[in-house]
């Protein structure tokens, strides 16, 4: 009875910025032909459709505060919400510091927080111009930041926080989230929750895919982006 499946980008139909691969391509082709299919990502619409090579699909950015249609006339996107935030920067600052001197993480390269444009934040530990091999080794069990995450969360009430990437903690303004961007997109088009399916990876605490995974939405758990043809096969047969 599904009618749409949505998808999350890195870690379940691609790594961190790289394209995706043929085989990943041509599933998603396949589904496409027995599905309504769109993107429910963290990043912005253009980042994303980029990344997939300019696959023609619709994309949810931002935790929704951005949609963006793809024109197939154009063979591009149309970006046709972006909605953007007021941030009180001195204040998140101020925070983020003094989560610094809290847990020993005073030491960082380039800027302390990074402001999107959207209103959302990061909270880079290791600083905004760290290198990609400190970043990676910092905590890639997330061990460590899932410790002092709801510490994190009770600091910055106004925002839904992540366990983003590999030593960061991405925000949100609330309400904004993948559930609520992925349930706003099913009322516009007239599409019910069990008519829908949600393919992501980051479904632990603190995870940017968590609010779809303990939602009624249908979830399918991709643990190795390699297998993600294995892990929708039976929404082909």
């Amino acid at each position: 009875m599904l009618r749409l499946i949505a998808f999350d980008l890195d870690g379940t139909l691609t790594q961190h910025k790289t394209p995706l691969s043929r085989e990943n391509r041509e599933t998603l082709d396949r589904l496409g032909e027995r599905y309504r299919l769109v993107m429910v990502g963290a990043g912005q619409c253009r980042r994303i459709f980029d990344q997939m090579g300019r696959y023609p699909i619709d994309i949810i950015g931002n935790y929704g505060l951005q949609y963006a249609i793809y024109r197939s006339e154009k063979k591009d996107l149309e970006i046709v919400r972006d909605t953007v935030l007021p941030c009180d920067r001195a204040s998140v600052e101020a925070r983020v510091n003094a989560l610094r001197e809290k847990y020993g993480f005073s030491a960082f390269a380039g800027e302390s927080v990074e402001f999107h444009p959207s209103g959302c934040v990061t909270f880079p530990i290791l600083g905004t111009a760290a290198k990609q091999e400190e970043k990676l080794a910092f905590d890639p069990d997330r061990s460590r930041r899932r410790a002092i995450y709801a510490d994190v969360c009770a600091t910055f009430p106004e925002y839904t926080v992540f366990v983003g990437g590999s030593s960061s903690f991405d925000m949100a303004p609330k309400p904004y989230d993948k559930y609520r961007a992925l349930d706003l997109y099913c009322k516009e088009h007239g599409i019910q929750h069990s008519e829908t399916a949600f393919a992501g990876d980051d479904y632990g605490i603190g995870g940017n895919d968590r609010s779809v995974y303990c939602s009624d939405f249908t979830f399918i758990c991709v643990d190795d982006y390699t297998q993600f043809p294995n892990c929708v096969k039976k929404l082909l047969e």
